[in-house]
């Protein structure tokens, strides 16, 4: 007799994990692949996820193939959307999956399980109860704050695998070709920037990033920017650029290219955004501004090389939209400088905090007040 109610996973043959999500949110799943992979050994373990997400999974040695969900079928007429969508869902039917884990919080990842016919299928406790009626086995969600990767691993703890330390590091595939083409497109030992986010609310003013851009250059360091491909980002990225000799690839380069630039640089520093997290995975220098979001949920993952800056407000993490939905986060315009500057310096410690992390061999932050 056991003390959780755990499925014998002894004759799982297939496997397949969910996360329909965003490419931060894919990467940080690496861990649950990497336990899987160890406590069912013999099993193909396969991944669902949007087409775009695709590089940040793409060469993970526990994964076996990559069902990716096209979002440009939602510019589909309604019956060639749901056609589609009909397509996908019977493919994971026809694979005859044993175990399913649902990482997203959603209808489509709920569906899926339940479509999949596996004998276990995980998923979150979801808000509404036709969801949860899919499951064999519902994940509690965690009351306080706690890491991302940890929060999706809560998921196999609750069906009896226990990931092992070794096993929770993030994993990114870098490709010789990408490392190639980018040491001959920017060299290396230089200063990256990536100033953007999808969500604008969470990047840092454009003045104090030119400021920061001034301050680096008269150090006698080299800085690279670089950018997501959306015309918004790319218009920032030139903005900060304009009048400096700096070198702007925003728009330019694809995720495997932007994750060889990072193995490239000697320092990383950026918003709460994908980099951030494949900085972790390439275990690179990086510097991270917070402001709205939670750097304990979303912050660097056992990256000892890692810094986070953020503003000691009582209202942080608050994931609005800036303050009162007012698009304009109050502790990212008022973040100095000159606290991030003693961030990339690693000086001046009387100026900090140290915040120490109750995620196990996690490495410390420094928050500055």
């Amino acid at each position: 007799m056991t003390y959780g109610d755990y499925p014998d996973l002894g004759g799982v043959k297939k496997v397949l994990v969910v996360k329909l999500r965003h490419l931060g949110d894919v990467l940080l799943t690496g861990p649950v692949f990497s336990a899987l992979k160890r406590a069912v050994p013999g099993a193909r373990i396969d991944a669902y996820i949007y087409e775009e997400a695709k590089p940040v999974l793409e060469g993970h040695p526990a994964i076996g193939e990559l069902i990716e969900y096209d979002r440009g079928w939602k510019k589909l007429g309604f019956v060639r959307r749901l056609w589609k969508e009909w397509l996908i869902l019977r493919r994971i039917r026809k694979e005859g999956y044993d175990l399913v884990v649902n990482l997203t919080e959603g209808d489509r990842g709920a569906v899926a399980a339940k479509m999949a016919r596996a004998r276990v299928r995980v998923g979150f406790e979801p808000k509404k109860k036709w969801q949860k009626r899919l499951y064999t086995h519902v994940v509690k969600h965690c009351p306080g704050v706690r890491h991302t990767v940890e929060r999706n691993l809560d998921a196999l703890r609750r069906i009896g695998i226990f990931p092992e330390v070794e096993e929770r590091d993030l994993f990114l595939h870098v490709p010789g070709q990408a490392l190639q083409a980018m040491r001959e497109a920017a060299g290396s030992g230089f200063v990256l920037i990536h100033p953007t986010s999808r969500w604008r609310f969470k990047c840092w003013p454009t003045v104090k990033m030119r400021e920061l851009v001034d301050r680096l250059l008269k150090k006698g360091k080299r800085v690279v920017l670089t950018s997501g491909p959306d015309l918004i980002e790319r218009e920032m990225a030139e903005a900060i650029a304009k009048g400096f000799d700096v070198q702007v690839l925003a728009g330019q380069i694809s995720l495997k290219e932007l994750a060889a630039l990072i193995e490239l640089s000697e320092l990383l520093i950026c918003v709460d955004s994908v980099p951030l997290h494949m900085a972790s995975a390439l275990k690179k220098p990086v510097v991270a501004i917070f402001g709205p979001t939670s750097d304990v949920a979303w912050g660097p993952w056992r990256n000892p090389l890692a810094r986070v800056v953020a503003q000691n407000f009582s209202c942080r993490p608050c994931y609005q939209d800036g303050c009162g939905g007012s698009k304009y986060s109050d502790c990212m315009h008022t973040l100095p400088v000159e606290m991030v500057m003693r961030a990339v310096e690693g000086s001046d410690e009387s100026c900090t905090r140290l915040k120490l992390s109750d995620q196990m061999n996690q490495p410390h932050n420094f928050v500055f007040e």
